[in-house]
């Protein structure tokens, strides 16, 4: 069943009928059907005056749902405002795929510049057949615990330090929804061009798999399958728009999932006009409390914590001149980000 969908989807002739397909924007047709797909859930509201990363939306504005088809299976969206989305799509390209990060481009078909900094490399190509190729060839990058593809297995070896920004901004996340414990240890950042796909498979390498699996997804859409534990469940399918955090919990975190397609967005709120921002703020404020990395401040009624983040970048990516070739790449590409916490509670290396 699950091969079967993933086909139906893939599909570019016959062009698939979408109208099965989750969509959340259509959240009072889909919770008034006479099978409910999904239901919204309201977030707590002592929730309301946590302190928010920059370029995250008030929690207010939050949307999260559940489809209680799939047990743990936890949509939010409007989390993020569109200098935060910039700010990560830069982050994911500019930054998450630099050397000691891995990343698959092949030595045989690349030079060394190319995969140790491949978005520098990629600024530099002059062809356009050679911007084609080298955009395209780039696949995923893996940080902190580093997935081995061959043995499906992480080890102490291949191990790079975990972005501090996206750690606390996953553990921001994790504390919202109940997971007090929850660490960022390992994230892979997949990368797709339009046409792409990523087939069915299951998470199963972490010794952990009890905590929560978050993809944050940010660009063109994605159709996602969510299936069972097995390739015999019918699954379900899901829009993912720019934005959108996908968090797999409890049943669903073992479950087949795959991506089947890759289409135009139907609009492009990380090209949305920015006219301000608190982090100028952040940068002046005198109430450096902690440590370094913590910075907190008012701005209109709302706390702001600048959580480890690259203060400079979060600005400059309001600069349309800077933004452009960033903008360029995501006319037909989309990004997710893919963190889980690795270890058991307790634990500290995979060896114990």
């Amino acid at each position: 069943m699950f091969r079967e969908y993933f086909k139906y989807y893939k599909s570019k002739w016959p062009i698939p009928d979408f109208k099965n397909v989750i969509d959340f924007r259509e959240t009072k047709r889909r919770e008034s059907e006479k099978e409910v797909l999904i239901s919204r859930v309201p977030l707590n509201k002592d929730y309301v005056n946590f302190g928010l990363p920059l370029g995250v939306q008030p929690i207010c504005n939050w949307q999260c749902y559940i489809v209680p088809k799939h047990p743990g299976l936890i949509m939010i969206r409007n989390a993020f405002t569109a200098q935060g989305q910039r700010y990560w799509m830069a982050r994911c390209l500019k930054d998450f795929p630099k050397h000691p990060n891995r990343v698959n481009l092949n030595e045989s078909l690349f030079s060394r510049d190319a995969i140790e900094d491949w978005w520098s490399a990629l600024q530099q190509c002059c062809h356009k057949d050679d911007v084609k190729r080298l955009k395209n060839a780039m696949r995923w990058s893996t940080m902190g615990y580093q997935h081995n593809w061959d043995t499906k297995m992480y080890s102490e070896q291949f191990h790079s330090n975990f972005p501090k920004d996206l750690a606390k901004m996953c553990n921001f996340f994790a504390q919202i929804l109940g997971y007090k414990t929850f660490e960022a240890q390992a994230a892979i950042v997949n990368y797709y061009p339009i046409g792409s796909t990523l087939s069915g498979h299951t998470d199963h390498s972490e010794p952990n798999q009890e905590a929560p699996l978050f993809s944050f997804s940010f660009g063109q859409t994605a159709i996602f399958l969510i299936g069972g534990l097995t390739l015999q469940v019918k699954p379900t399918a899901l829009f993912l728009e720019s934005g959108d955090i996908l968090i797999m919990t409890c049943e669903s975190r073992l479950c087949y999932h795959a991506v089947p397609r890759i289409m135009k967005a139907r609009d492009e709120p990380w090209n949305e006009y920015i006219t301000s921002s608190p982090s100028d703020l952040l940068k002046q404020t005198a109430d450096r409390r902690v440590h370094k990395d913590f910075a907190q401040v008012k701005c209109n009624g709302t706390e702001f914590v600048q959580c480890s983040m690259d203060l400079t970048l979060y600005e400059r990516v309001c600069n349309e001149a800077f933004w452009l070739p960033y903008k360029n790449y995501l006319q037909d590409s989309r990004i997710n980000i893919n963190v889980r916490q690795v270890l058991n509670g307790g634990e500290e290396t995979l060896t114990q």
